[in-house]
């Protein structure tokens, strides 16, 4: 049983050379370990060894049992950056991102980091990583300096990714209100969930997943509260005109079509996506190495799903095989 960890991150040495050494806008200090720590509005993350050391890591997955990672990178982006600098950092990601899957033949693929505050920058990223660089698809934030994916700025992104067939995985980043969660770690355990369910939300009422039907839409940890909330949303369409204006069909059907992740590893959340999207929909995700993370929780939990074997094979790695192209492989 091949098992395919969709969602973890990475970050490349040559991109956190320059956020350590003033090359940046992200503010970095180093911890107690030596470990890079990088501050944004809100949170941090540590850079530990599993982050930006690729043969420790492939040391880890063989004592998992795990075949494949898709690296992407993580918070705070690229889009923090001064437009110039952005469209530098993403370039020099997503050249690690090949470095990587070229060194490491078999075990990783990866997602692009785009620079997403110079929509038309990203455009050409995205296609230079697709058609040059071979990766499937990017990473979106969920929101970029505030401004919603549903915007009309990034409608020449969508065409590029829609010609080109991308996966667009959407990962959440710096919440709209995060002034309100200073708190308790709020950001990431609250705010990070329903800011990718406003993304997605927004993308299909604004019709921008009708408009692109050759995009792939990935959701992370497990969509935020989209499974729990479709009903609701499906009875927006139905009540509120504007809700109508731009789809012709209720949202909820849209949103089957998304892929998500698992990384919500409590049973009743998995099964009730599982219902709302089905077993082909869902693929195994680990959030590794974040300290909230854990490719253990992530098997365990694909594991006691009450699913046929054939269905158990697909979220471990079969779904994320075929969304990638990855067959034959």
């Amino acid at each position: 049983m091949r098992v395919i960890d969709f969602h973890n991150h990475y970050y490349p040495p040559k991109y956190l050379q320059a956020l350590t050494s003033g090359q940046s806008s992200v503010n970095t200090t180093i911890d107690a370990d030596g470990n890079p720590v990088l501050h944004y509005p809100g949170d941090f993350n540590v850079a530990v060894r599993g982050h930006r050391d690729l043969a420790y890591r492939r040391d880890v997955l063989d004592e998992h049992g795990v075949a494949m990672q898709v690296l992407t990178l993580t918070t705070p982006g690229t889009h923090v950056e001064s437009p110039a600098n952005a469209v530098r950092l993403a370039s020099i990601v997503n050249d690690e991102f090949k470095e990587a899957v070229d060194k490491y033949a078999g075990r990783f693929t990866a997602l692009a980091t785009l620079p997403l505050n110079d929509p038309p920058a990203s455009s050409r990223e995205l296609e230079r990583a697709m058609r040059q660089l071979g990766l499937p698809g990017a990473m979106l934030f969920s929101n970029v300096n505030g401004v919603a994916l549903s915007d009309d700025r990034f409608i020449p992104l969508y065409e590029v990714a829609n010609d080109l067939g991308a996966v667009l995985y959407i990962h959440p980043s710096h919440p709209v209100g995060v002034e309100a969660m200073q708190q308790y770690w709020l950001m990431p355990l609250v705010g990070f969930l329903f800011d990718t369910t406003l993304a997605a939300a927004s993308l299909v009422f604004s019709g921008v997943v009708e408009r692109y039907p050759r995009i792939r839409w990935a959701l992370c940890h497990l969509g935020g509260a989209v499974p729990y909330l479709a009903e609701r949303l499906d009875r927006g369409f139905h009540a509120f005109r504007d809700c109508r204006a731009h789809i012709q069909r209720p949202p909820s059907t849209y949103l089957r079509e998304f892929y998500y992740d698992t990384v919500n590893f409590n049973q009743g959340a998995l099964r009730l996506a599982i219902e709302f999207a089905g077993t082909s929909h869902i693929l195994a995700g680990s959030d590794y190495p974040h300290k909230i993370g854990s490719i253990p929780s992530m098997l365990e939990a694909v594991g006691a799903l009450p699913i046929t074997d054939e269905e158990r094979i697909g979220v471990y790695g079969g779904n994320a095989e075929k969304l990638l192209g990855l067959l034959g492989d």
